[in-house]
């Protein structure tokens, strides 16, 4: 699909296709690649492992040894958790001593899972 022109589309059904709004939204439309990213975004909160994660740090910054308990879970697959977690830039670490401390890297991680409790408590 270019830009500037969506494929035409070949024995639609439709009757009529209302021109406008179809340019108006082709034209706020992303491009393919920023969609792609944001699919990726939202791929990292299906695996409940990261959603539990991602709850722990919205309440409180956390080291992996807490997260590990807390969660009943082994601090590698913790570990491996975050590594994909930061990765997607939605924690982020700090260091104090040996201890790493982890947290919800901004706002947004924050508004996303309170949107997204209070979306699913409606």
């Amino acid at each position: 699909m270019s830009e500037n022109h969506l494929p035409e589309v070949e024995n639609c059904e439709f009757i009529h296709v209302h021109e406008d709004i179809v340019k108006r939204v082709e034209k706020a439309l992303p491009d393919d690649e920023t969609l792609y990213d944001l699919a990726d975004l939202f791929r990292i909160f299906a695996d409940s492992t990261r959603i539990k994660i991602l709850y722990v740090l919205f309440e409180s910054e956390m080291c992996v040894c807490d997260i590990a308990q807390l969660l009943g879970m082994t601090q590698s697959a913790i570990s491996h958790q975050l590594r994909a977690l930061k990765q997607s830039k939605l924690v982020k670490y700090r260091r104090e001593g040996k201890t790493i401390f982890y947290s919800l890297a901004d706002d947004h991680v924050v508004t996303i899972l309170g949107q997204g409790m209070e979306h699913i408590e409606e």
